[in-house]
């Protein structure tokens, strides 16, 4: 029925239209458990656990995140917990409070904007996936016995 560019053209929209995707959470939601999305996600209410995205995070004023971030761009004005890991440019809005480790490339702080950690500005901040790291810890373990 389908020949195989056919079936590939189609596995490349899939793709396009997974990455081009915005996720909010509203004020009103609570989440407990890790968050792992291919597009952009917008946090308006909290979570408890690991963000992970492939684009940009966006942490509204009100929000409180107890967990680690990890993205290609993140834009803070709440409360956060945890790590923070942008592989491009990081926002911290005059509401922000983070307490934790900072590492990306780029770092933009808007005057009152609350920060305790420790810094690092480098080009080789790391987006990784859950997924791809644990097949690198299970490479790792193999190579090592």
């Amino acid at each position: 029925m389908f020949n195989k560019s056919e079936k590939i053209e189609e596995k490349r929209t899939i793709a396009v239209e997974q990455t081009d995707t915005s996720n909010v959470i509203s004020k009103e939601t609570r989440i407990t458990g890790d968050i792992q999305a291919l597009g952009n996600i917008r946090i308006e209410g909290s979570v408890d656990g690991t963000i992970y995205s492939k684009g940009r995070v966006v942490i509204g004023e009100v929000s409180v995140i107890k967990g680690n971030i990890t993205s290609v761009e993140a834009e803070i004005s709440g409360k956060v917990e945890g790590e923070v890991t942008c592989t491009e440019i990081l926002f911290l809005r005059r509401s922000a409070i983070i307490s934790g480790n900072i590492t990306t490339q780029k770092l933009v702080v808007e005057n009152g904007a609350v920060f305790n950690g420790k810094c690092q500005m480098n080009t080789n901040a790391m987006v990784v996936s859950k997924s791809e790291d644990k097949n690198e810890q299970r490479g790792k373990q193999s190579a090592t016995g």
